[in-house]
């Protein structure tokens, strides 16, 4: 019984995100579902991104948390349209959160849209919102092994970020077994070696959205 339950829950998000993605297409949108654990940077990432892109691509924000419009205050100061979502206790957004959410937003204006999910490792990897791609952002105090605890999280993105590479040296984490573990779960996935902090490392992970939006507008 509990199996037909979480089927029927997602198969039910699964079409609300199908219309989202639906609704995407259309405005030319191309769509990121950014995950990764708290601490990991997933904001600082978002301000590194919008700055560098914004004089070229019209970027919006969906931010989500549990509590809290900290975030969401962090990226209206960079000038770009931001919606908050709190989820009061739920561990990740859902379709339906997002399908709400961009009411607020003009869709037509944007090419790229961003969605900071909750900070977990586990569930919003098992939700699509009607993203283009899952992007995880992992960072070296995390650890180096967790592609095996948590490998749904490397499997579901298309693209993993390897933040705070400022810090290696500093920590226990060994890089080749961190990069051993992501390939066996997924061999297809690209990983780019950043710091946040230090601005280091960002270039690829620019012209990696920029190709993707150019492969949509062509669409």
């Amino acid at each position: 019984m509990e199996i037909k339950v979480l089927t029927a829950v997602l198969e039910a998000n699964d079409t609300i995100a199908e219309q989202n993605r639906e609704l995407f297409r259309q405005h030319g949108n191309f769509v990121i579902n950014l995950m990764g654990a708290p601490g990991a940077g997933k904001t600082s990432l978002l301000e590194r991104t919008i700055q560098a892109l914004s004089g070229e691509l019209s970027i919006g924000v969906i931010e989500g948390d549990i509590s809290t419009s900290l975030d969401a205050e962090r990226i209206s100061k960079k000038n770009v349209p931001v919606v908050q979502l709190n989820t009061h206790g739920a561990c990740h957004l859902d379709a339906n959160m997002i399908h709400n959410a961009i009411v607020h937003m003009d869709l037509k204006v944007l090419d790229l849209l961003i969605i900071e999910n909750i900070g977990n490792l586990v569930c919003p990897a098992e939700f699509k919102v009607g993203e283009d791609h899952k992007v995880m952002l992992s960072s070296v105090p995390e650890g180096d092994d967790k592609p095996k605890k948590y490998p749904l999280m490397f499997k579901e993105s298309k693209v993993l970020l390897l933040n705070k590479m400022d810090l290696m040296g500093h920590v226990d984490f060994n890089l080749e077994r961190f990069k051993k573990g992501v390939y066996e779960v997924n061999p297809h996935i690209e990983l780019f070696p950043i710091s946040c902090r230090e601005g280091a490392g960002l270039e690829p992970w620019m012209d990696w959205i920029r190709r993707r939006v150019r492969k949509k507008d062509a669409k």
